[in-house]
């Protein structure tokens, strides 16, 4: 957005008054949209692009948070808000990993003001974050010379490669090889009360559902008999009562109940761990009652920033936190149901032509890459207008109902299902009703007090039937406890 051939300074500042209201309410959407208002009123003012670009953090719009706040510098890199510029730019770097090039905006930061303690105190997370960074590059492993963590594990061998379970352990336990659905009531009856699940049993669990799910293809076919449902939700993002509060509404998984929970899993929220075992359980228990697709933030990037890495470290041990990135290579990337509803996590692509077996033969066991159809699949959004053009977070892009309808009639679909984004009533039903977008944390991180929803399909109309839902309470542990120091000093 810029300037409007009528500029108007006074009315401007009073629409920027209104979205810092609206900013300070959480309501960043609102906040955003008067920002634009105040800035094609008087587009020279830094302020308006700095605080937009405050605003497009919060929506984890990081692309268009560098965007804006790069404009709040060039406008005039003397001004004081050109700090903020910096401060912002380099923020919305962190939140994407980009520690090198959020290393250069504090430098700056720390350059024009000097003296300022908080300043530097930014600067020194910064470089700690890029010496970390340069450290691991050093030591890395090449992909084909790195030993498989769950390889070198025998869940059998217990007291050789696994913990023995003590006497004192008042926990679940799982009787032999098979996960029963007692256990799972026990195991969750356990996280509800905040306890631990022994690690022998832990490791079980992600063993049993990493063979499961390494033998998948990228693109898992779902059929659903006549008659029968089928469940699909979206973001879970740690919040563990959330998601047993989905279960109170719609019953527990089961062959007769199923569900796909369509990525992001873990991160943010402070119970991802909780999260990821209760699903793994239900997936070992019965394979056809749990499917589980992959989200952007299954991957070691963004479990390193936002708190599912240092959750894993507090709860269990560093071994799991190799283990749990070798599992979330084998998610699938896709599920179809019944030949109608392509389920994923993110969006679509920026070329025409992609067909089901073009993301069936994906190579997806590897960390996702930053271009191509597999990141388009778990970073992509939908637009209101037609095309493409550049995604709002920096990665992947955005696509317009003309590319969702063409992708579905080469594909012989009728609907796109997709997450990623966080919606007031839990869904949004974009593109004339051929994209459904659902979001299955209410209230996410505690502050959007937005509501979860959940999708029902019946065959054989497969017509999707929408539940939303509110937010439950939690212990008092916040989003974000074990996210890394330096997020938690910019969120």
């Amino acid at each position: 957005m810029g300037e409007t051939a009528s500029p108007d300074p006074e009315r401007a500042e009073e629409i920027k008054l209104l979205a810092n209201e609206a900013f300070k309410a959480h309501k960043y959407s609102q906040a955003i949209d008067l920002y634009t208002q105040a800035i094609e009123l008087n587009g020279s003012n830094a302020v308006y692009w700095a605080n937009r670009a405050f605003a497009h953090t919060k929506l984890e719009e990081y692309g268009s948070a560098i965007q804006d706040a790069t404009k709040a510098i060039e406008i005039d890199p003397k001004y004081s808000k050109a700090l903020q510029g910096y401060y912002r730019r380099g923020a919305a770097y962190l939140a994407m990993g980009k520690f090198k090039e959020a290393l250069k905006d504090f430098q700056q930061v720390k350059k024009i003001c000097p003296n300022d303690p908080d300043a530097k105190k930014k600067l020194k997370e910064c470089e700690k974050a890029v010496q970390k960074l340069k450290f691991e590059e050093a030591i890395a492993v090449h992909d084909a010379e790195r030993r498989s963590i769950a390889d070198s594990i025998d869940f059998h061998t217990i007291g050789i490669h696994l913990p023995y379970v003590e006497p004192t352990y008042a926990g679940a336990r799982i009787e032999g090889e098979i996960v029963t659905l007692e256990f799972v009531k026990n195991m969750i009856d356990d996280f509800r009360n905040q306890k631990c699940l022994h690690k022998r049993y832990a490791y079980q669990i992600i063993l049993q559902t990493m063979q499961m799910l390494r033998a998948l293809p990228s693109l898992v076919d779902i059929n659903v008999t006549d008659g029968k449902h089928f469940t699909v939700c979206g973001d879970v993002h740690g919040q563990f009562y959330d998601l047993l509060n989905i279960f109170e509404l719609n019953g527990l998984p089961s062959e007769d109940n199923p569900y796909l929970f369509n990525g992001d899993f873990v991160d943010r929220g402070s119970f991802s761990l909780e999260v990821i075992l209760t699903l793994f359980a239900f997936k070992c228990m019965s394979p056809s009652a749990m499917y589980l697709a992959r989200g952007n933030h299954e991957s070691k990037n963004m479990n390193k920033i936002y708190g599912f890495e240092g959750e894993v470290k507090s709860k269990l041990s560093d071994t799991f936190v190799e283990l749990f990135a070798e599992v979330f290579c084998c998610l699938p990337l896709a599920h179809v149901i019944n030949n109608k509803v392509f389920v994923v996590h993110g969006g679509l692509f920026s070329v025409d032509g992609v067909k089901l077996s073009d993301i069936r033969s994906i190579d997806r066991f590897c960390e996702p890459p930053e271009e191509g159809l597999m990141c388009e699949l778990l970073w992509s959004d939908p637009q209101p207008y037609p095309g493409r053009g550049p995604s709002k977070r920096g990665v992947g892009l955005a696509f317009g109902g003309d590319v969702t309808k063409r992708f579905l009639l080469e594909n012989n679909l009728d609907l796109v299902v997709r997450s990623h984004e966080v919606k007031d009533d839990g869904y949004e039903i974009e593109h004339d009703g051929k994209l459904i977008t659902v979001f299955s944390a209410p209230n996410y991180c505690d502050q959007m007090g937005n509501k979860g929803a959940f999708i029902r399909f019946k065959a054989p109309e497969l017509k999707p039937n929408i539940t939303s839902f509110s937010a439950v309470p939690h212990p008092n542990v916040k989003p974000m406890a074990y996210a890394s120091n330096f997020l938690q000093m910019f969120s």
